[in-house]
């Protein structure tokens, strides 16, 4: 009984709903799509991905850093992780990668593991390749290292 009179008040909501949806015009809502529905528009094209190997700054504290060259066609799935190729820390030496952190060998327990943790395992989670586009918005990060050297500078005036 108490479920049959549930089910009738959320009906009657929703046929409110409906109800006020229609007498809403298109002016009135907000959208990002920038162009009617039935209207196609043409996507932006894909940037590239920076392939030069070359280590980036950061954008923001603790950001995971971004990946410096493509990774297409790369397997990261339950079997292969083809990151681990060369960033593991048993191929650091022959592929001159950067080994990934020991954050990545650790359980959510903090307990130390012979191999990736699992809840680490898939790099693209946190890790992006680096595109050659313009950013959407300025950035104004401001690393710590560089606020206290300033603070220094201040401090000796």
């Amino acid at each position: 009984m108490k479920t049959m009179k549930t089910l009738s008040a959320l009906t009657l909501v929703a046929f409110a709903c409906l109800a006020n949806a229609s007498t809403v015009t298109d002016e009135k809502i907000a959208t990002l799509r920038q162009a009617p529905l039935d209207v196609e528009v043409t996507p932006p094209a894909m940037q590239q991905v920076l392939n030069k190997d070359v280590k980036l700054a950061r954008s923001y504290p603790m950001q995971p850093p971004v990946i410096p060259h493509k990774i297409d066609g790369y397997q990261l799935d339950l079997k292969v992780n083809k990151c681990m190729s060369c960033h593991a820390r048993t191929r650091t030496g022959e592929s001159q990668a950067p080994m990934v952190s020991v954050t990545h060998y650790m359980d959510r327990d903090n307990n130390f593991l012979a191999d990736l943790s699992p809840r680490r395992y898939f790099c693209v989670q946190c890790h992006v390749p680096q595109l050659d586009a313009k950013p959407l918005v300025d950035n104004e990060f401001i690393d710590i290292d560089h606020l206290l050297k300033a603070d220094q500078v201040k401090a000796k005036h």
